[in-house]
C-alpha cells in the first residue's frame, strides 16, 4: 500500500520491495554475444574486456577479473546491453556497440556517502573494430522532456529531465503511487536518439542504470537495472526491467534560462 505520510521518508518502500512484478516488461534477453570476447579501451587510459557464454561473462576491468551470470538485451541492431552484478558493492553496466565499434563502461558502487550509490562511467573504443559514428558523450538531449514509463500493469512513473545533473520523478501508479523526489542523473548519448539514463536516489540507497530509445516519440523503450541495499540496510539488491514509454511534452527554454547551459 502507498504510503500514507508521504513526507516520512521512513516509511518508503525498501528497494527489494519494489522488486516483485517490477519486471513484467521486461525484454527478452539475447545469446547473440555468446563465445565472443571484447577489449575496450576507455577515454581515461584504462581497458575492460569481457568474454560471453551461455548467459555468464568474464570479466576484466584494469586487472580486476570476475566471472558471473549476465544478461544480454538487444537495443538496436548491433547495439547491445549487457548487465551484471558479481557481489558485495558493485555491479556492471555495458553498452556494446559492435557496428560503430564504441562502448560504454558503468560501475555502480555501493558507499558510505550520499548519495550510497555512486557510478562511473567510462565512454571507450572496441579494439579491432574501426570507431565511427558520433562519440557516446554526455549530452542535455533530454532537458525539459515530462516522460510516461510504464514498466508493469502495476507500475508506472513520470520522469522530468531538469538540468544535467537532476530530474524528478514521481509514481503515477503501484506501491509507492503518490511519491515523488529530485535526484542526481547522468545523461550520455550512445546514438542519435539512443541515451544511457542513470540516476542515483538520496532516500532509498539505490542507482539505477538504463537505455533509452526516444527516436519515437509516442513508442519509447527502455531496458535497465536497480542496484542498492534491500530493506535491512545491508545486503546488495540488484535486479533488471523494463519499461514502455511516451513523451507527455517538452519545455522550451529562452536561451539566457536555459536549464543545459548550465
Amino acid at each position: 500500500m502507498p504510503a500514507t505520510n508521504l513526507s516520512d521518508t521512513s516509511t518508503w518502500l525498501p528497494l527489494d520491495g519494489l522488486a516483485p512484478g517490477f519486471d513484467a516488461n521486461k525484454a527478452t534477453t539475447v545469446d547473440d554475444l555468446d563465445d565472443q570476447s571484447f577489449t575496450v579501451d576507455c577515454a581515461d587510459g584504462g581497458t575492460f574486456s569481457i568474454s560471453f557464454a551461455h548467459g555468464r561473462a568474464s570479466w576484466d576491468e584494469d586487472g580486476t577479473t570476475g566471472e558471473t551470470a549476465a544478461e544480454t538485451f538487444l537495443v538496436d541492431a548491433g547495439l547491445f546491453y549487457v548487465q551484471f552484478h558479481p557481489g558485495a558493492e558493485t555491479a556492471f553496466s555495458l553498452l556494446l556497440d559492435v557496428r560503430q565499434g564504441r562502448a560504454l563502461v558503468i560501475t555502480s558502487t555501493i558507499g558510505d556517502g550520499l548519495p550510497r550509490v555512486t557510478q562511473r562511467f567510462r565512454p571507450a573504443a572496441i579494439q579491432g573494430r574501426e570507431a565511427h559514428g558520433e562519440e557516446i558523450a554526455p549530452s542535455t538531449a533530454l532537458i525539459g522532456r515530462r516522460v510516461q514509463w510504464v514498466y508493469s500493469e502495476e507500475h508506472a512513473y513520470e520522469h522530468v529531465y531538469l538540468t544535467p545533473h537532476w530530474y524528478t520523478w514521481q509514481c503515477l501508479s503501484g506501491p509507492e503511487r503518490g511519491l515523488a523526489d529530485t535526484d542526481e542523473n547522468s545523461v550520455y548519448q550512445i546514438r542519435p536518439g539512443i541515451y544511457v539514463f542513470a540516476w542515483r536516489e538520496k532516500v532509498i540507497p539505490c542507482a539505477s542504470v538504463t537505455v533509452a530509445d526516444h527516436r519515437n516519440v509516442r513508442e519509447l523503450r527502455s531496458h535497465g537495472s536497480l542496484f542498492g541495499l534491500g530493506e535491512d540496510g545491508t545486503t546488495p539488491t540488484h535486479f533488471t526491467f523494463g519499461a514502455y514509454g511516451r513523451l507527455l511534452s517538452n519545455t522550451v527554454y529562452s536561451p539566457d534560462y536555459d536549464p543545459a547551459g548550465q
